[in-house]
């Protein structure tokens, strides 16, 4: 591991209500691998036993808990767990994930691991990359990135508020400060709040859970946004959510699930933690909501009729105003 790998920074609130140090999980997207040789690369950095799970999936079994190392296509994944890892039948799966391992990204799915047990992650990214990963520059269609799923403090409606209003007034700055890739902005995966979103979260003064639902499921009844919600949403209430989103993929768990930042897995001063700190942005803000609202005003008082705010004269104020108060 390199000794100029960065840190990962600690959020202002580091537990939950129950007391027990916050978790986050990672999932990190990339090809140039075969399955067997990222799940090598993973046992080598981390320790653990690997198993072989099917043709499409492997784990490794950690004392902090199981890794799952992928090939992240439905269909073989589906058609490979069917037939069983053991079967003979499994031969012409087997050359199917050779091949996909090509064309469609191998994905490394971290269990949710305390704050303090992140700094094991940073022998990940350079076991992968000495073994031929490359990441979100690879490719044109499957614009692969990095997704963090990072354990809520509390389950009620002011937690929650917080960190959606905090989002939404940086997710442009988000976009600029990650370097998102122009192939991963022009995918449907991770779309921002609409503006007329934002503009309603920064009108409210401290909505209820029955008023977060309700605004969040009428303009973002959608997986595929950059701060996906519906998880920590059906963790809350998992039957209102499948009424507004019938999707199958759409796991509750008490976890904002964020999918913007990039994967450059290929390069050098590349890492997790890089991705994680520039999401403690929102975390900073999220636990300052005199500082949310001050922005939340600066937001409405830029917003024009039919033209909105400007993206880009918001995302420089953003960069000087989060320098000013020290929250980056």
């Amino acid at each position: 591991m390199s000794t100029e790998e960065p840190a990962f920074n600690m959020p202002p609130v580091r537990e939950t209500a129950s007391g027990n140090p916050r978790r986050v999980g990672f999932e990190l997207e990339f090809s140039g691998l075969t399955l067997q040789a990222a799940a090598n690369a993973v046992a080598q950095a981390l320790g653990g036993e690997l198993q072989q799970d099917s043709a499409a999936e492997m784990s490794l079994h950690h004392a902090q808990g199981r890794f799952n190392i992928e090939i992240d296509w439905d269909f073989l994944k589906r058609h490979a767990s069917e037939s069983g890892a053991k079967e003979g039948g499994e031969s012409w799966l087997d050359l199917l994930g050779q091949v996909a391992a090509l064309v469609v990204p191998i994905e490394v799915v971290c269990p949710p691991l305390p704050l303090d047990r992140l700094p094991m992650l940073q022998a990940l990214v350079p076991a992968l990359r000495d073994a031929g990963a490359r990441g979100t520059e690879e490719s044109l269609i499957a614009a692969y990135g990095v997704h963090i799923n990072a354990e809520i403090p509390r389950l009620d409606a002011e937690t929650l508020f917080g960190y959606l209003r905090a989002f939404a007034l940086l997710q442009w700055w988000l976009v600029d400060a990650h370097k998102v890739d122009i192939a991963r902005r022009a995918s449907p995966y991770i779309d921002l709040y609409p503006e007329a979103y934002v503009r309603l979260l920064c009108e409210q003064k401290q909505p209820s859970m029955d008023d977060i639902f309700s605004d969040y499921l009428q303009y973002n009844a959608s997986r595929n946004r950059a701060l996906d919600l519906l998880p920590l949403l059906a963790e809350i209430d998992e039957t209102r959510v499948r009424r507004a989103v019938d999707d199958p993929r759409i796991k509750p768990r008490p976890a904002f699930h964020y999918r913007l930042p990039n994967c450059q897995i290929e390069k050098p001063d590349w890492s997790l933690a890089s991705s994680w700190n520039t999401w403690c942005a929102v975390e900073a803000l999220a636990a300052q909501p005199e500082l949310q609202a001050q922005l939340g005003e600066a937001f409405l008082a830029r917003s024009q009729p039919i033209l909105g705010v400007n993206r880009n004269q918001w995302t420089e104020f953003v960069e000087q105003w989060l320098n000013d108060h020290a929250l980056v």
